[in-house]
């Protein structure tokens, strides 16, 4: 991770219960941003709550006889920066923490931070910066160094003191799998994650999360339907116990099974070789309100507002700033 921090980040936090309202900042394409508008805004939330909480006394199944024994809390976690240092500051990422509740014993727990992940800059990066570069190509490419400062902001605001004063551990993010690879069942075996699986190549997110400083494994646990991809620092395996590592499973197979029912809520677990089809029609699907179509409208508009507001205005401090990481890297 990049030790050098010219930034300022702040941190701000907001529980994600029945009773949230997406904060003005928030980025509207953020998943749980779209559960919670709409007529049906509570009822999604306690559907989607609830849900987690079933999945993680499924998973936690010692010494819970009735499968009752954990609730999670969720905060969504906003990080600002100010690049300038003039007080501006520009919504850099979002992302999710639990906290574990023992309702046998009364004990709270911190859980991972990460799971959900939410960027602005990413949104420029894959829905403006992506299909411009493509415009001009006679095939697909990638432009030069695509990636390469939405990697720099993201190790170093996890270097940061602010992180470490906010947070014990290093951040876990969960996604889906890309339904344009495939997916091959290993013999590794983990008690929570379940069973490993290694794709065919490496997809674009996992080669964009890499310049995060993240490294990607693919695990299926327990009566899952599809693997999940984990990007993590150090040893996913090892720095996590199994509460957390389950904290982290329940929230995003949940969020997965609302958002990709055709492969999280398929009906056909997935086999020794697996290729996931967003066009499967033989999934069910849950009783919460998602609109994936405006999520998608609004994923451009958001990347504008970050070429407008930070990319642009910032542009000649952001480029001294990344080559000062680079030359100290």
């Amino acid at each position: 991770m990049m030790k050098n921090n010219d930034f300022t980040f702040t941190v701000k936090r907001i529980r994600f219960d029945e009773h949230y309202q997406p904060a003005d900042s928030t980025r509207l394409t953020t998943n749980f941003a779209n559960l919670a508008r709409g007529e049906r805004r509570q009822q999604n939330l306690h559907n989607a709550l609830t849900m987690i909480n079933n999945r993680f006394n499924a998973l936690a199944n010692w010494d819970n006889p009735k499968g009752d024994r954990y609730s999670l809390e969720l905060d969504i976690i906003s990080v600002d920066v100010d690049v300038a240092g003039n007080g501006a500051s520009f919504p850099s990422i979002e992302v999710l923490q639990t906290h574990i509740v023992d309702n046998a014993t009364g004990q709270r727990f911190e859980g991972i931070v990460g799971n959900n992940f939410s960027s602005y800059v990413r949104d420029y990066d894959f829905s403006v910066l992506l299909p411009e570069h493509n415009k001009q190509q006679a095939g697909f490419s990638i432009p030069d160094n695509f990636g390469e400062l939405h990697g720099k902001l993201f190790q170093s605001f996890v270097s940061s003191a602010t992180y470490k004063a906010h947070f014990k551990k290093p951040p876990v993010i969960c996604l889906s799998v890309s339904d344009n690879k495939i997916y091959y069942r290993t013999e590794n075996r983990h008690p929570v994650l379940g069973v490993e699986y290694q794709p065919n190549e490496a997809s674009l997110t996992e080669q964009y999360f890499k310049k995060m400083g993240l490294a990607v494994r693919y695990f299926m646990p327990a009566n899952s339907t599809a693997p999940l991809a984990f990007y993590f620092f150090g040893d996913l395996l090892n720095d996590y116990n199994n509460l957390e590592l389950i904290s982290t499973i329940s929230t995003m197979e949940t969020f997965q099974k609302i958002y990709r029912p055709e492969i999280y809520n398929a009906n056909v677990v997935a086999g020794h070789c697996y290729q996931p089809n967003l066009h499967n029609t033989d999934h069910s699907v849950t009783q919460i309100v998602y609109d994936r179509e405006e999520r998608s409208r609004l994923a451009k508009a958001q990347g504008k507002f970050a070429e407008e507001h930070f990319i642009k205005p910032y542009q000649a401090v952001l480029a001294q700033w990344s080559a000062k990481v680079t030359q100290s890297a």
